[in-house]
């Protein structure tokens, strides 16, 4: 992704994020200069990760593929009794822009529509070598189980939610003719170097070309 193109997308972002009058926290909006002047006081932003993920995965059409997050809070793995062990998020999800097909070692997660268009997903549980099974699903939405067939296709309206256990393959995207789709995630410790399992040979985190200063720094790029 080129670096243009991660500034516009944070720019749309924000306004979409505001236009919920869904309010991030202050660190959302340091710019890269303000950044140089943050000291170990900030150390907890930058070892959970917090703030903005912009991401094609690797596979250069982000508009086909990818996803904007923002990390509002994270524990850290293998939290000690007492040590915040969850995490919160917010995802932005496009028309048709797909999230690829993945699941997770130990990670708990409640997606939730939180507004705007109708969130897609498709479900498969895993075979123990990590293919795809082709087993009935059982899922909690909104505290109700449900079970549906391997593939099928749900869909979140604002307000509805669903409970991902680990193991549980997920894909999700926009859908298409409804608007983008702002996406809340509560969940257990978000590990993205360890507990992540995509199904296909993916880059979870996009190679950036440099073609003008950054607006905001990504979650990887804090100085220290």
């Amino acid at each position: 992704m080129t670096r243009s193109q991660i500034n516009q997308t944070i720019k749309d972002a924000e306004a979409f994020v505001e236009s919920f009058r869904f309010a991030l926290p202050p660190f959302a909006r340091w710019t890269p200069e303000q950044w140089q002047g943050k000291g170990r006081e900030c150390d907890g932003i930058r070892a959970a990760r917090l703030g903005w993920d912009v991401t094609d995965f690797g596979f250069g059409s982000f508009s086909g593929v990818g996803l904007v997050l923002f990390t509002l809070r994270n524990g850290l793995p293998n939290a000690a009794p007492g040590e915040k062990n969850y995490a919160e998020k917010l995802l932005i999800s496009r028309e048709d822009q797909i999230c690829p097909t993945h699941y997770h070692h130990r990670k708990t997660e409640d997606i939730i529509n939180r507004g705007g268009g109708i969130l897609s997903m498709r479900l498969h549980n895993s075979a123990e070598d990590g293919s795809l099974c082709h087993s009935d699903v059982t899922i909690s939405r909104d505290g109700v189980s449900v079970t549906v067939a391997a593939g099928t296709e749900i869909e979140l309206s604002p307000g509805e939610s669903v409970t991902l256990t680990p193991g549980l393959y997920h894909s999700f995207w926009a859908k298409r003719d409804c608007g983008a789709v702002l996406i809340g995630e509560v969940s257990q410790t978000n590990d993205d170097e360890e507990d992540n399992r995509f199904l296909d040979d993916v880059g979870r985190f996009p190679e950036i070309e440099e073609d003008e200063p950054p607006y905001r720094l990504l979650c990887r790029e804090y100085p220290v």
